[in-house]
């Protein structure tokens, strides 16, 4: 039986993929350099990187709404996402996760990484039992992210523009394979995937 709280994401033994939305201003730039690169891409604020592209499909309007229309997947190394999980705390208070809001209020101000949990979406956008975790970088990680954790980048707004009319089932042809992500037990707790 699947967990509530279970990040699934295409992945391999030293890679992670994530997606990002984008206008063409951030995207084409960073395509051609293998990166992101500034001063489209802004260093100084939050960046969200998710693991599921139907939650990022239903967020960007599969790539309809305005400064999104760009879909990339980064394929970013296991270890730098293994210390972004690490570092996560909740943009909200979680009682499984911090005893008192007290608590979570000091971890929350002190995070260089922030996470929360959405309903995971059906390629139709109807909600899923489950989750789908989005991860957001500070202006303190973001760099690390640019610099030392991408592999590199995918332009997936063909593959989107083409499904986005269909249909049912026929919507998901060709979308990439996600499964579980294993995480550390400490992990676990911390992003509230236990008890």
């Amino acid at each position: 039986m699947q967990s509530t709280y279970e990040i699934r994401a295409d992945h391999d033994a030293k890679t992670v993929v994530v997606y990002q939305a984008f206008s063409d201003r951030i995207a084409d730039p960073a395509l051609e350099a293998g990166r992101f690169v500034g001063p489209s891409f802004s260093f100084g604020r939050m960046t969200w990187i998710k693991p599921s592209l139907l939650w990022l499909m239903e967020r960007s309007g599969w790539g309809r709404k305005a400064g999104q229309e760009r879909i990339l997947a980064v394929r970013i190394t296991r270890a730098g996402w293994d210390e972004a999980l690490a570092l996560g705390v909740f943009t909200s208070w979680e009682r499984r996760v911090h005893p008192t809001q007290a608590a979570w209020r000091a971890a929350f101000d002190a995070a260089q990484v922030h996470v929360q949990w959405d309903p995971e979406r059906t390629a139709t956008g109807a909600w899923l039992p489950h989750r789908a975790i989005q991860v957001g970088l500070s202006r303190h990680v973001s760099p690390r992210y640019v610099s030392d954790w991408i592999v590199g980048l995918e332009d997936l707004t063909p593959l989107v523009r083409k499904l986005r009319d269909r249909t049912g089932s026929a919507r998901t042809a060709g979308l990439p394979k996600e499964r579980v992500y294993p995480v550390t037990p400490e992990t676990a707790r911390r992003l509230g995937m236990t008890g």
